[in-house]
């Protein structure tokens, strides 16, 4: 099974809940940090880094002695990555996305493709955890393709936890993509329900099934467990707002292991996982 963490706001808690989640299933377990803009899984999970790929996407090289400059390419890219004015055309990098249109709509095959290194994938080994990252480089403006790369490393034989990046735009969408179900994270406050709504109403328009945690419980009021009554959805996991997991995660430990007593919780969001993605899936 695949279970994305998502939320539609940063800060709700989706790393916490994706590496105690991992650390719990206590069987061989895939991390996908696919927050490539900031990446921090790594940072509560003891383990060497066994693997670095650079990761490139094909960007379009013209050749002036072919190009008749006819502006079939310009004409082809809704990204305006390539332009021309009846001369070789003008390419920037930064707003291509790779599709490679340009190259099959000419008729003098005067572009052909380079690679243009985006960023990085890193593998982590820490006990039962093989952790898998993406970390785009400074200056990229578009995640989803690196966050692809994390995605294509993933093994169908083991169970993945996905940790998205926070939010409702394309990055959110092409991590969780796919996945079997999709748990939204949330805090009990006035901007955490204007932002699990906004992410309810992405991951429907997806048709992936969902439910919600609420992190930091006690720290509001009851908004967002009436908005999910009104709405049919879920609460799968409630962590309280207690000091001593802000603590734990202050040092970089993990929840379950700093404080046991969460470890049940966690084995429960699993079994009921599971059974609701099983459910909702008929």
């Amino acid at each position: 099974m695949r279970i994305a963490i998502a939320s539609g706001k940063g800060g709700t808690g989706k790393t916490t809940v994706s590496v105690n989640l991992a650390r719990t299933m206590g069987v061989p377990v895939q991390l996908l940090d696919c927050d490539v803009e900031e990446p921090n899984a790594h940072l509560f999970l003891a383990g060497n880094k066994v693997k670095e790929e650079i990761v490139t996407i094909p960007i379009p090289q013209v050749d002036e002695a072919l190009c008749d400059g006819c502006g079939e390419c310009s004409k082809f890219c809704e990204y305006h990555a390539i332009v021309t004015f009846g001369t070789a055309p003008l390419i920037f990098p930064e707003m291509c996305h790779g599709c490679g249109g340009c190259t099959r709509v000419c008729p003098k095959k005067a572009i052909s493709e380079v690679g243009r290194r985006i960023g990085v994938v890193e593998t982590r080994r820490s006990e039962n955890i093989t952790l898998i990252g993406g970390r785009l480089d400074v200056g990229v403006a578009m995640s989803p393709p690196l966050i692809r790369a994390v995605k294509e490393r993933l093994q169908n034989n083991m169970p993945a936890v996905l940790d998205a990046p926070p939010g409702t735009s394309c990055p959110v969408i092409a991590a969780i993509r796919d996945t079997d179900l999709v748990l939204l994270v949330t805090e009990p406050t006035p901007f955490g329900l204007n932002d699990l709504a906004l992410a309810v109403d992405m991951v429907r328009e997806l048709k992936i099934p969902f439910g919600v945690i609420v992190n930091r419980m006690g720290s509001g009021d009851d908004r967002i467990h009436d908005y999910c009554g009104k709405e049919n959805i879920p609460v799968l996991l409630e962590i309280p707002d207690d000091r001593r997991i802000a603590e734990a995660y202050s040092r970089g430990i993990l929840m379950v292991d700093a404080l046991p007593e969460y470890r049940n919780q966690f084995q429960s969001l699993i079994s009921k996982a599971a059974e609701f993605e099983k459910t909702r899936s008929l």
